[in-house]
């Protein structure tokens, strides 16, 4: 039997199930009855509890402190809703504790009838309790059904919810509720294959900000609709570590040709879906296209890499992955035509084909096999494991059968919505319409999955571990 915290204790269970057996359809039959039921002197109730967790469970466990551990490395008490999950962190950490210490206990309750009198049962109009009805609002414990027929243990002021606990075939509910007895309010959900939500509740799913932990799927952590998760909200701070990609369209307007001037390199806006109130923020790395196929080169990639890195700015690499040509011979072309210097960061993979595109090649399957081929030769050839640039929806859609992909490389996730993807990884191209100090037109402006300690680990290794 599992032991369950909740408002109403085990006795109050006991003599629920002796008051549920009162009709309650006419509330005004028996109103008083002659001999008003009487509850024994003592209650007493004895039961043993397995505290020991099995083998299911231990890996469910570890399985989610796994994802809190990542969590906790790509984020800081800045955060929406930090503080919860640390809680919750710690709540699996007692679990784990009482996982390596299998033990069974006894549990003896008793209770003078004096101190233990009937719980009342809500219904329409009123409420009974200790054998009468009583016409009026309710205050203080009791149980009731709501429309699906679940009971629900609370505490009511003046017929409104307080606090609540219901327990059904899905998990056990815990928090506030409306007055048709759905969770509403602030909540937390214990769901019996695992999963732990918590956050702020709307007829019965998380409505708002909230967050999802579970064995079976990574940490969820932001705004939720009718309890489908939308995504994590970013707060654009100044501890955030923000970045610039850049090729020959930073350069080259139609005719005109522009310089860049790496020493006012500021960023002043995040595009038009970003509001950053008045805010400004440095340039901490910038990637340079390098490469194209296994033809086209940037003309501008060397000037721009020398006088970054006389900035101090951190510099990587990309290439622009093609369809047309082997991914060995791109790979060898990029290799060939890049500069890669100690201290530099990773090189990166920039995928970007139509679904037409990959169809006419042979499929998802055949796009990842030459992705692992270029992958692999450019880590051979440079010591550094490279980064894959794809779009979220690519990932959706052609990686369901790359899990080793998405295990070995970090990812660095093209999207424009204000929720940051519900991926691991190392960077998120937040917006295509950036402006920054020193350069002319439009530039697309990247986020670390991080804060400072993560960026100088990253710094040092060039791999965001999870």
């Amino acid at each position: 039997m599992k032991k369950i915290r909740s408002i109403a204790t085990i006795a109050d269970i006991l003599i629920m199930a002796v008051v549920a057996l009162i009709n309650p359809l006419n509330p005004f039959h028996n109103r008083y009855p002659a001999t008003p039921p009487r509850i024994p002197d003592k209650v007493e109730i004895r039961y043993v509890a397995n505290t020991a967790i099995d083998s299911t469970q231990q890996a469910r466990i570890h399985a989610e402190m796994d994802e809190m551990r990542y969590y906790f490395k790509v984020h800081n008490v800045s955060d929406e809703g930090y503080h919860l999950v640390a809680r919750y962190n710690e709540v699996l950490k007692q679990k784990a504790r009482k996982a390596s210490k299998p033990s069974k206990a006894c549990y003896t309750v008793r209770i003078a009838a004096k101190d233990r009198p009937m719980p009342a049962v809500k219904i329409a109009g009123g409420y009974w309790k200790a054998g009468h009805f009583l016409v009026g609002s309710l205050n203080g414990k009791g149980i009731a059904r709501d429309w699906r027929g679940r009971i629900v243990s609370a505490v009511w002021d003046a017929d409104t919810v307080v606090t609540a606990i219901r327990i059904d075939e899905q998990g056990i509910y815990q928090g506030q509720m409306d007055s048709f007895l759905q969770a509403c309010g602030q909540g937390t959900m214990d769901e019996w294959d695992g999963c732990h939500k918590e956050g702020f509740w709307q007829d019965d799913q998380l409505q708002g900000f909230g967050f999802e932990s579970s064995p079976n799927h990574q940490l969820r952590i932001g705004e939720w609709k009718a309890g489908k998760f939308l995504g994590e909200k970013l707060k654009y701070t100044t501890e955030r570590i923000y970045g610039i990609d850049i090729s020959r369209h930073q350069h080259e307007k139609g005719r005109k040709r522009y310089g860049i001037d790496f020493s006012k390199l500021r960023i002043t806006s995040l595009g038009k879906r970003h509001d950053t109130q008045g805010r400004t923020f440095p340039v901490s790395f910038i990637y340079i296209k390098s490469t194209e196929g296994t033809t086209i080169r940037n003309r501008y990639f060397m000037t721009d890499y020398m006088k970054a890195k006389k900035q101090g700015i951190h510099v990587g690499a990309y290439h622009f992955f093609s369809l047309k040509s082997s991914a060995e011979l791109q790979a060898k072309y990029f290799v060939n035509h890049t500069l890669f210097r100690k201290g530099d960061f990773p090189p990166v993979l920039d995928v970007e084909p139509t679904d037409a595109q990959i169809k006419k090649i042979g499929g998802s399957d055949v796009l990842m096999k030459r992705i692992r081929l270029f992958m692999e030769y450019v880590e051979r050839r440079t010591g550094m494991r490279p980064i894959l640039y794809v779009s979220q929806m690519f990932v959706n859609r052609h990686m369901a059968n790359a899990t080793d992909i998405k295990q070995k490389y970090n990812v660095w996730i093209a999207r424009y919505s204000q929720y940051k993807p519900d991926v691991k990884l190392a960077y998120w191209q937040l917006c295509p319409d950036g402006r920054v100090d020193g350069i002319t037109g439009e530039v697309d402006v990247n986020v670390f999955n991080g804060y400072q300690d993560q960026f100088t680990e990253f710094v040092k290794t060039g791999f965001l571990t999870h």
